[in-house]
């Protein structure tokens, strides 16, 4: 018989090793996949710049959350290209974002993929770049167990997507079953079909929002960054 609790002692104590991998690494306090610049002047500029997770990716939400609270511009520069990653550590950073007293504007410069998507929505204005893509789907998530486990992880994950379709209809419009329809079909935007969904207000650039069609096959650049997203454990979006 598999040892839940063991496993989730396991996990929760890599985490916790990673994170005072991170403290007590030199470069932890400047990394290249997240920084903040300008931090005390007129306008702060935040980049979100890898995958989101203590597990496996770049930008997890305790260093993160700890240093966007230090900001004390009155507006913010969040620029994103990721692929996305777990959800509750997104879900935090969009809360903090949400949160911060500072005006908001967020640029997608090459990806915004998966939880990624939704952390572009805690901008007061969301500009994307003609070239750069999103990317909406369900939660996703790993079971260990029997036929309960997989129940209550099915459960889970539908309300998870919910909550993030929730996101995406409070900040462009319609409903969360109006969502959940793309979200299941796993649906990549390009820039102008972002700004005609809602999910972004201008193509950066482009004043007439023309762009190509948003159900262009997948490229291999957008199928390696998808496949990097889904290698975690744990739940992701």
């Amino acid at each position: 018989m598999i040892d839940t609790a063991r496993l989730i002692g396991l996990a929760v104590d890599g985490q916790a090793r990673a994170a005072a991998h991170r403290r007590r690494t030199p470069s932890a306090a400047a990394p290249d996949w997240w920084r903040i610049k300008g931090a005390d002047t007129d306008r702060a500029e935040v980049f979100i710049y890898g995958a989101i997770s203590d597990w496996y990716g770049d930008v997890n939400a305790s260093d993160f959350v700890q240093a966007l609270s230090g900001i004390t511009a009155p507006s913010i520069d969040l620029r994103v290209n990721s692929p996305g990653g777990l959800v509750f550590d997104a879900v935090a950073i969009y809360t903090a974002l949400r949160e911060h007293t500072a005006r908001v504007d967020v640029r997608i410069d090459g990806i915004a993929a998966s939880a990624a998507s939704f952390i572009a929505q805690a901008g007061d204005t969301i500009t994307i770049a003609k070239p750069a893509r999103m990317m909406i789907h369900d939660a996703q998530g790993y079971t260990i167990g029997g036929p309960a486990e997989h129940a209550e992880m099915l459960a889970l994950l539908d309300d998870l997507s919910d909550m993030i379709a929730e996101i995406y209809a409070d900040r462009a419009g319609g409903t969360v079953a109006d969502w959940r329809e793309p979200m299941r079909a796993t649906t990549w935007y390009s820039a102008a079909a972002a700004v005609d969904a809602g999910l972004a207000d201008t193509v950066a650039g482009d004043g007439d929002k023309q762009d190509d069609d948003a159900s262009e096959p997948e490229d291999r650049a957008s199928q390696l960054l998808r496949a990097r997203a889904r290698a975690t454990l744990g739940i992701r979006a």
